[in-house]
């Protein structure tokens, strides 16, 4: 069971964008495991990609498509994450950009492919080529959280979130979906996620929001420190709703804010789904010297698999939190005057611990499922937040068993 929320808003539509979420039977039968999303003309679309060097096939031909612009669909499969297939893979992801592409009417170009599952198995294109012949006028009518449940692999509920906003007397839909459960560490986790809205936003601006709110969102979660090769997250602006948005629109603000609350809470969400997790845990680095070294701290903590098997146990062995802040790469880090908390409770204090602590209310953080680990280095006015889980068994056991 997930860890807190992992669904937010009414199952909304946006306006110029439809769904079809079909069965291919790419891994397991009797599965929706593809899902298409098809955009009106005049849609601008933007995103981050994984930073890995063995990135899937899908992820090469969907930058080439999307650098030259004019996006009409996306098409999302689940069950095989084409990549380490080669020259085999990259042929596979072009044709089945082709096969969107004919089905719907548009080019080849105009679609932008993403895959998700096990690695280093060439995509059954039979398979996949009958479940897009099933894109018919009528399949478009799938809800966001269909499509959610469509893309999942490990994760055990469909992630969602949607909301409208009124920028300037005029309303606008934001609603997205993501999966993940495991191989999680973005860097632009295996991660997928897509967000629209029925605004205008041409795409400078759209590019500058996802290099923007993708940051301190999806690009700040880890369950295992693992890097997926296909790790993308997509933002849409479909213009139907007529409403124009820019910087220099009244509203703007309120728009990015928004906006980037469904993101985070998307992120988030594929945390509280974790393989295994059983605490949803926040890591705030504060008083750095630069945000690269909150970065450094935060994810030494959050990635520590002692950190997190004591998470697991509820255990306030704070200890294992010290010895992951001075391993993070600070030389020059003054260790007496680091102090850390657990939610309000004081644990360390001018590095060593607090003469405040008391085991028994360390215990009583460790005892519940959501928890804050507030670290501060008194050396600067910088600062980071990472999201993270505990390990359980669980965890090895799904990952021993993923291809069974």
């Amino acid at each position: 069971m997930p860890v807190g929320k992992t669904q937010d808003g009414p199952d909304l539509s946006v306006a110029g964008l439809e769904i079809a979420v079909l069965e291919a039977g790419i891994r397991y039968p009797d599965r929706k495991d593809l899902v298409i999303l098809r955009l009106e003309a005049g849609a601008t679309v933007a995103g981050l990609f994984t930073s890995n060097r063995f990135c899937a096939a899908p992820v090469h031909v969907a930058k080439a498509n999307l650098a030259k612009g004019d996006i009409r669909a996306l098409v999302i499969n689940t069950g095989n994450a084409n990549a380490g297939t080669g020259q085999q893979g990259m042929d596979d992801a072009a044709l089945s950009c082709e096969l969107v592409a004919t089905q719907l009417g548009y080019s080849a170009e105009q679609v932008l492919p993403y895959s998700t599952g096990v690695i280093g198995e060439t995509l059954p294109m039979k398979r996949f080529a009958m479940g897009v012949e099933k894109a018919s006028v009528e399949s478009f009518g799938a809800t966001w959280l269909e499509a959610a449940t469509g893309i999942m692999t490990t994760d055990t509920v469909p992630k969602y979130a949607a909301r409208t906003v009124n920028v300037a007397g005029s309303q606008v839909t934001i609603a997205g979906i993501s999966k993940g459960a495991g191989m999680i560490k973005p860097n632009m986790a295996t991660m997928l996620g897509f967000v629209a809205t029925d605004a205008k936003i041409a795409r400078e601006h759209l590019d500058t929001l996802a290099s923007k709110l993708i940051e301190p969102s999806f690009n700040r979660i880890t369950v295992d420190g693992d890097t997926s090769t296909n790790d993308a997250a997509m933002l849409i602006a479909t213009g139907a709703s007529g409403v124009e948005l820019s910087p220099s629109v009244p509203g703007w603000e309120e728009f990015e804010r928004e906006l980037g609350e469904v993101l985070l809470f998307l992120a988030q969400a594929i945390v509280r789904d974790a393989e295994g997790a059983t605490k949803f845990v926040t890591v705030k680095v504060n008083t750095t010297a630069t945000s690269e070294e909150a970065r450094l701290v935060a994810y030494a903590v959050a990635e520590s698999p002692l950190v997190k098997t004591a998470l697991y146990a509820s255990d306030p062995n704070w200890g294992r939190i010290l010895a992951a802040v001075g391993r993070a790469g600070i030389d020059d880090l003054d260790t007496e005057k680091v102090s850390i908390y657990l939610n309000e409770v004081e644990i360390v204090r001018n590095g060593a611990v607090s003469p405040d602590y008391m085991e028994e209310a360390g215990q009583a953080v460790m005892d519940l499922s959501e928890i804050t680990i507030n670290i501060s280095l008194g050396r600067g006015s910088y600062s980071d937040t990472v999201y993270t889980c505990d390990f359980s068994h669980d965890y090895v056991s799904i990952n021993a068993d993923y291809r069974s």
